[in-house]
């Protein structure tokens, strides 16, 4: 299992989003960081397909991210994901299971696991307009996981979780490391420290740092905005 980007850029006008970035991706969890407009979103936009790079390629276990074959294996979850408020919980995952080629026995297996695994079996039934920011986020979670991916992207997804729900999605992520390559980015430091394998760090389109994080003498944070001032 790899997730090969190589040589990776994407230009807008006069400025460079992301430049010339090169990743070996194997299973486990790894964690970006990186200030607004250091890159990371459109980064990640480009290793699920949605963004077109100016130059270089994606490929996953050698099938290039422009093909179907490559979106099979993928999970997603945007840092603002689309819903339809007037959707129950349990529709919006079944409308969703459709859209990634589930079978109707698929989905009807599927919907109900991942309800539950994000604590939300008792909330399906209500219109989604309903639900809390936490409890939106929980359904995005959700909704990557329909097609039990192989590589999952996570943009910010712990945005608007309480302390509680964050403990429970580290453990749900730790798990899924184990079988899958898990790229998190998010603004909350101390969740890339107890979860991710590898660390990565973006600045100005580039990549600054990367690997493993395992420095007790040090905290990330602090490594971190050395990095991020050029100290």
């Amino acid at each position: 299992m790899e997730l090969i980007v190589d040589r990776v850029s994407k230009q807008y006008h006069n400025k460079i989003a992301v430049d010339r970035i090169s990743l070996r991706l194997h299973k486990g969890v790894y964690g970006l960081l990186g200030a607004n407009g250091a890159g990371k979103t459109t980064l990640m936009r480009i290793i699920c397909g949605i963004l077109k790079p100016t130059g270089g390629t994606v490929s996953f276990d050698r099938m290039d991210v422009s093909t179907e074959e490559y979106r099979s294996g993928l999970g997603y979850l945007p840092q603002d994901f689309g819903y339809y408020p007037e959707f129950k919980g349990t529709d919006f995952l079944f409308y969703m299971a459709a859209l990634k080629g589930l079978s109707k026995s698929q989905a009807k297996r599927k919907v109900p696991e991942l309800l539950k695994l994000v604590s939300l079996e008792e909330d399906g039934k209500r219109k989604i307009k309903t639900y809390s920011g936490g409890m939106k986020q929980r359904l995005g979670i959700a909704q990557a996981l329909l097609n039990d991916p192989r590589l999952l992207v996570l943009d910010e997804p712990t945005a608007g979780l309480d302390p509680k729900e964050r403990v429970r999605f580290r453990n749900l992520i730790e798990t899924l490391g184990k079988s899958s390559i898990v790229l998190l980015s998010t603004h909350i430091v101390s969740d890339i420290e107890h979860i991710a394998d590898t660390v990565l760090m973006m600045k100005n389109g580039q990549m600054i740092y990367q690997g493993e994080w395992k420095n007790e003498k040090e905290n990330l944070e602090d490594f971190y905005l050395c990095l991020e001032e050029g100290k």
